[in-house]
């Protein structure tokens, strides 16, 4: 198919590795297999390469249908065709719902609609797995009360990861997105985050985890249109060899969305000094009445606690893992399942053991 990418000229994508975009397009084919889902009592829906799976598939709430997604992401816009919808009543609750996406090679595209009526509650794991490229567009939409927990995984071993999220978030509604980048393929996470209603609560955050020549990025912006929001970005990055992470986020108030509670925690970790971590924290504020802060940090570990550990009988590998899961842990645990949040501690592990 004909794509026109973003440039890296413009400021958004300066540090998007578009190349891995364009080689994971043409991926041969790589047989995979899908991992096993979660012990989660929920729906679980598989898509290989973008195609719906129905033969390992248990939709329950979830539909399957075709989806076009009114987006100017230059990425999104490619999305549109078969995709999962959920979409929720008032007080209804769908919860430990997952959804494998599995490629084997080659471009895929697949748009995700989360609509939750008021006091709706939902959860939904995602995980990638494979290679190629996989672009994925998820739009969200909470009325007043409604409460949406998201965990996605990507654990491609190869190939290119770009996901776009955009939401808008009502009156006392709750967003909490968390993404963890533990493969070996190149990433892109996106996400426009509107908090429109009174007392709105929006979260992205999570780490990503690069070695090799590897390269991930995120790039969130909040926007606060309404009273008493707050929000929070919790990222973190570590980057062995001579990999690249970086780390984009954003918060805009808008005249009038007084009362606004923005936090952005960027920090990043160096597991070698061949590696490159970026971070821009960015504040834009047009109330008077607000409480907005950031923070960005990149350092290596530290000597003393590591010397530490080894005076206990520590081994120095096990130590560096030690310290660097301390470091990830708190962009991780935000997670409210026990069974999803031991998962991501499991890959944030299994990533750790190879890099140090």
């Amino acid at each position: 198919m004909s794509l026109t990418l973003p440039s890296r000229r413009d400021e958004a994508w300066r540090w998007a590795d578009l190349d891995a975009l364009e080689a994971a397009r043409a991926a041969p084919a790589t047989p995979v297999q899908a991992p096993p889902f979660l012990d989660l009592d929920g729906a679980r829906l598989v898509f290989v390469d973008g195609v719906f799976d129905v033969a390992t598939s248990d939709t329950r709430g979830v539909v399957v249908e075709p989806i076009a997604p009114v987006t100017e992401h230059p990425l999104g816009k490619h999305t549109a065709g078969t995709g999962w919808s959920l979409t929720l009543g008032p007080q209804q609750a769908e919860t430990c719902v997952q959804i494998v996406h599995v490629g084997t090679g080659g471009e895929s595209h697949v748009p995700g609609r989360i609509i939750l009526a008021a006091d709706a509650v939902a959860s939904i794991v995602e995980t990638y797995v494979g290679t190629g490229w996989a672009n994925r567009l998820t739009t969200i939409g909470l009325a007043e009360g409604a409460r949406l927990m998201r965990s996605v995984r990507i654990l491609q071993s190869a190939g290119f990861v770009s996901l776009r999220e955009e939401a808008t978030i009502g009156k006392a509604a709750s967003l909490v997105s968390v993404f963890l980048g533990a493969g070996g393929m190149a990433s892109r996470i996106d996400g426009t985050l509107r908090v429109v209603g009174d007392g709105g609560f929006a979260e992205m955050g999570g780490a990503l985890l690069t070695r090799g020549e590897q390269r991930q990025e995120c790039a969130v912006t909040v926007r606060h249109e309404a009273l008493h929001g707050t929000s929070n970005q919790t990222w973190r990055a570590v980057a062995a060899d001579r990999s690249a992470a970086s780390l984009a986020a954003r918060v805009d108030v808008a005249r009038g969305a007084q009362k606004t509670d923005g936090v952005q925690s960027l920090r990043g970790l160096l597991l070698d000094r061949t590696a490159t971590i970026n971070l821009k924290p960015e504040l834009e504020i047009f109330a008077d009445d607000v409480k907005c802060a950031h923070g960005a940090t990149v350092g290596e570990l530290d000597r003393n606690a590591m010397f530490y550990l080894q005076s206990r009988g520590i081994p120095l590998l096990r130590a560096r893992a030690i310290m660097t899961r301390a470091f990830v842990a708190d962009a991780i645990d935000r997670i409210g399942e026990d069974a999803v949040r031991d998962a991501f501690a499991a890959d944030a592990d299994a990533w750790l053991e190879g890099a140090t």
